[in-house]
């Protein structure tokens, strides 16, 4: 790994640090939704399980997923015309990148094997921006397995994979927060990027609404692809799997790989 992919990893993890921190403060100074109580004061319980999972990942990511992305674009297909780099080019590569995740999404939805690991996300009782880093280890090697695929044959720079991750992370964070915006600021957001207000409609507890809003950055797809909800959030809106129940911990790491009936 050369110096200056390794100065760019250093800037994604700082930046995605502070963001998560700083939404994590204002969250708590203007929520929009109360927590649900039963999980301990200041629903502790919760935040120790989302912590968890975001460690066991945080501590996959040097071992397998960053190198995994670092294979992937030194072994591109190189067929890239000239037009297709700098500043343009990164901005393209942004938009591609967006839209695929954006069907990466949906698959972990329509698609039980990847709905497995996937689940684990959604089986959060609540959302804030911690809810954002909660995914099962198999999920996220599953999707640098994805990701690596497409940095291979679309032969995307290591610098476009990177700042793409950064924006995900940044976006995912405040999308999941209970952060309270002016609701004429969210309206503008909205029409440009996914906010709560769109995204906790995905969590609600109605798998017609789960099955739905699965954009990350732009919110145009789901209006491109007709898989927009027209429910609205409301504050108390249940969130969570349809039929089922948040799980201990240690069942979590667990849940995908047990046999369903």
């Amino acid at each position: 790994m050369d110096d200056a992919v390794q100065e760019l990893l250093a800037w994604k993890g700082l930046a995605a640090g502070a963001w998560l921190v700083g939404l994590v403060l204002l969250e708590r100074l203007l929520p929009k939704a109360e927590p649900p109580a039963g999980d301990g004061r200041f629903g502790h319980r919760r935040l120790l399980r989302n912590g968890a999972l975001w460690l066991a990942n945080t501590i996959l990511s040097p071992l397998a997923v960053v190198p995994v992305s670092l294979w992937a674009a030194a072994h591109g297909l190189g067929w890239r015309p000239d037009w297709w780099s700098g500043w343009a080019g990164l901005a393209v590569d942004l938009v591609l990148l967006d839209g695929l995740i954006y069907w990466w999404h949906r698959a972990n939805h329509e698609i039980p094997f990847l709905w497995r690991f996937h689940e684990i996300h959604h089986l959060d009782r609540f959302l804030d921006a911690t809810s954002a880093v909660r995914f099962h280890f198999g999920e996220v090697l599953l999707s640098a397995a994805a990701r690596a695929a497409v940095i291979i044959l679309l032969d995307v720079p290591i610098g476009s994979v990177l700042a793409f991750e950064t924006l995900v992370l940044v976006a995912t964070i405040f999308h999941h927060s209970n952060l309270r915006l002016p609701d004429g600021l969210e309206r503008a957001l909205a029409r440009v990027v996914v906010t709560p207000s769109i995204h906790w409609v995905h969590h609600h507890r109605v798998r017609r609404d789960t099955d739905s809003n699965y954009a990350t950055i732009l919110s145009l797809w789901d209006r491109l692809f007709a898989s927009r909800s027209a429910t609205r959030r409301w504050t108390t809106m249940p969130i969570g799997v349809e039929g089922e129940e948040e799980r201990p911990l240690a069942t979590l790491f667990a849940r995908p790989f047990r046999r369903r009936r």
